[in-house]
């Protein structure tokens, strides 16, 4: 089925970075970095990146970031556009967190744009981290979030067609074309970014798997498993299939590897064979990536399945998109 998705990808395949907007803001310090996973992690670089050259702190550049990524495009599994449930409802999962532990999430978010400013509003104006379901969305409304139906007419049209088996298999990201990183059913953004101050932060957001269970909830909108940053240390990210993530605490995992002396690539590496380890025959069937930077703009990544890429942009590169090692080599198709 056509998508914006792929077409976004086909455009960056022919036309390379150049194809996108440049933007018009001033450069940031050139210790400030910004990375994110998947391709589309490019321009919601930008958008993260001009938010750093107008003065902006990590926080404010993960969060516009992430809002480019969840009403930038229509992406299957993130924001507005995003696969419902088996049920037929679109669910919004999102958390930010700043490296001195500061931090804000939604789970089962509904009828709401940007998961990801309602995650911060949490952390920001209440005592709380997580809020989800009806209490998320009530209180999204309080604070001046507008209710919309995030259905689409083609979310609709692929639920029907789902409906016709009602399959639920969650597929392996396959290589399309020249680009690797097509994965239309977990393409959880995560934003890592560092400020002009050293500080970091980082953001998550996604609409889930698709046709999952209505009421799950992934490992996303959770501190720890999909997203935690620490100033001292660094911070980390993850996308795939999120009961993996949950059932290893996946994130936190890597910042505790890096802060033990161990490299981003090399942290990741190791979260990753833990995941293996624990279930070598569910590993086959699925992908794990994770996405770490460290405190001094080191990054790195890996992947339990080829395919997995990630964006860097920072003052010497804006527009880099690198592919990840991982521990299979071929790709399930």
């Amino acid at each position: 089925m056509p998508s914006r998705r792929r077409f976004l990808q086909s455009t960056l395949i022919a036309a390379g970075a150049a194809a996108l907007p440049k933007t018009n803001a001033a450069p940031a310090s050139p210790g400030a970095k910004v990375v994110s996973t998947w391709d589309f992690g490019v321009p919601a670089n930008r958008a993260a990146w001009e938010v750093l050259g107008q003065g902006g702190s990590a926080l404010d550049a993960v969060e516009a970031g992430a809002r480019w990524a969840e009403t930038g495009q229509c992406n299957h599994t993130v924001g507005r556009c995003g696969y419902p449930d088996r049920d037929g409802y679109v669910t919004l999962d999102a958390s930010i967190m700043r490296g001195d532990g500061g931090c804000g999430a939604v789970a089962a978010l509904e009828d709401i744009d940007h998961p990801i400013s309602v995650a911060r509003r949490v952390m920001e104006k209440t005592p709380h981290v997580l809020l989800v379901g009806e209490g998320a969305k009530q209180f999204a409304v309080a604070e001046g979030f507008q209710p919309r139906n995030l259905r689409t007419p083609e979310a609709e049209q692929a639920w029907r067609e789902w409906l016709k088996t009602a399959e639920y298999k969650p597929e392996i990201n396959v290589e399309r074309r020249r680009m690797p990183g097509n994965s239309e059913n977990h393409d959880t953004i995560g934003m890592l970014a560092i400020g002009r101050d050293g500080r970091m932060a980082g953001a998550c957001t996604t609409s889930g798997m698709a046709f999952k269970l209505r009421g799950r909830v992934g490992d996303s909108p959770i501190v720890g498993a999909g997203l935690y940053v620490d100033d001292e240390v660094g911070g980390a990210t993850a996308s795939g299939v999120g009961e993996e993530m949950l059932r290893n605490a996946a994130s936190f995992l890597v910042v505790e590897l890096m802060r033990q002396g161990h490299s981003p690539a090399d942290a990741c590496r190791i979260a990753i064979e833990r995941v293996v380890k624990k279930r070598p025959e569910a590993s086959k069937q699925v992908q794990v990536c994770f996405l770490a930077m460290n405190r001094h703009g080191e990054v790195g990544a890996f992947a339990l399945h080829r395919g997995f890429v990630y964006a860097v942009c920072d003052a010497e590169k804006q527009d880099a998109l690198l592919a990840s090692p991982s521990v299979y080599a071929t790709t399930q198709t």
